[in-house]
């Protein structure tokens, strides 16, 4: 309950902060620095409920809350400076994030971004520092809440009036649990067909190589990938090459998109492929808006690097399964959703089975 209300008395410092801005605009002196600052930040609170675990662990109830707070300055029309900070507390103990596969503490405080964004074009942006992965991909083979701090540089480039191509590359350190060291190199191509427009589609693929893991593999942050008997080293390299299909229309009113991601680590000999099918449709992220989702995947045990994809799925690869979920926005900033997972990983007879609850606020 102190988190909770500490979490809320940040939410309600954010929005006093905005309404300070809006009486500052009103004075010509003010007005100019006012404008250099802008705030962001998002909240979370979970339940969830699993049960099927292997080894015959008892089902696990627990409640999580997450709070992030962030600022943004323009140092000049084409160079941003942004922090944030992240406060997390669990009814789970930090003791536990291990064999629950969680990629975040249950209880910390800590830094979550601390970047230097620079625009030195229309369509170019240089990102250094520590921030969410600039670039765009599916729960198969990254975490949307990890941090990791590098830098960036991503180029667009307009093609007639609705047409965008893309390329990006970056250097990044894990950041993970642990105090791992790990290094990651990216770079995503991309292709936009028709972007904002009623009907569209894109293709992107992206290469990742995951190096510097002998930390991560030590603290059993591998998990279900391959290691050596006896020993804390990887079976495979990781080296990823991911595809991903897009395509996007509406029916009536609702957006509708449907995805295909597919993925090889280019680092394994064997055991190397991962799908990944998701339909959407609506979005819970507009005020009174619904959401029904639904994804499929599979993945083979050394197809990705399973301490860095999604978490919310129980099992990081080795595993196959299937995630329902419904969410309805209340207005532009909270929403809420139910997800459902129903997974069983490779040589099991017993299904996984998770329920997970989220109120969710951004702004």
């Amino acid at each position: 309950m102190r988190a909770i209300v500490l979490y809320a008395g940040l939410l309600l410092a954010a929005g006093a902060a905005s309404a300070q801005d809006g009486i500052l605009a009103g004075s010509d002196a003010a007005d100019a620095p006012a404008a250099r600052w802008s705030w962001f930040g998002d909240f979370l609170a979970r339940y969830e409920h699993t049960d099927g675990l292997p080894n015959n662990r008892d089902a696990l109830h627990r409640t999580r809350a997450r709070a992030r707070l962030g600022g943004e300055y323009a140092a000049m029309p084409t160079l941003n400076f942004g922090a944030a900070i992240k406060l997390a507390q669990g009814s789970d103990h930090n003791r536990d994030n291990r064999i629950n596969n969680d990629n975040e503490r249950s209880d910390g405080a800590g830094i979550d971004q601390l970047y230097l964004r620079w625009q030195p074009g229309d369509n170019t942006r240089v990102l250094v520092g520590k921030a969410p992965l600039p670039f765009e991909l599916t729960p198969l083979v990254w975490d949307a809440d990890l941090r990791p701090a590098g830098a960036s540089v991503v180029q667009h480039v307009p093609v007639g009036d609705f047409d965008r191509f893309e390329i990006g590359a970056g250097v990044f350190r894990g950041q993970h649990l642990y105090d791992d060291d790990s290094r990651i190199a990216a770079v995503q191509a991309g292709w936009r067909w028709r972007e904002g427009a009623p009907t569209g589609a894109g293709i992107l693929l992206t290469y990742l190589d995951f190096s510097n893991l002998e930390q991560l593999t030590s603290q059993g942050l591998a998990r279900t990938n391959r290691r050596v008997a006896g020993t804390n080293r990887l079976v495979s390299d990781y080296r990823l090459l991911d595809l991903q299909l897009i395509g996007r229309t509406s029916v009536g009113s609702w957006p509708l998109e449907a995805r295909i991601d597919l993925v090889r680590n280019l680092g394994a000999d064997d055991r190397r492929d991962g799908a990944r099918f998701s339909l959407v449709l609506g979005d819970r992220r507009r005020a009174g808006g619904w959401e029904f989702g639904y994804s499929n995947q599979r993945i083979q045990r050394d197809a990705v690097m399973a301490a860095f994809n999604e978490d919310d799925w129980w099992f990081h690869s080795f595993a196959h399964g299937y995630m329902p979920w419904v969410g309805y926005g209340f207005d532009d900033n909270w929403s809420l959703r139910v997800a459902g997972f129903r997974e069983l990983r490779e040589g099991l007879d017993e299904h996984t089975q998770r329920v997970v609850i989220d109120l969710e606020s951004r702004w």
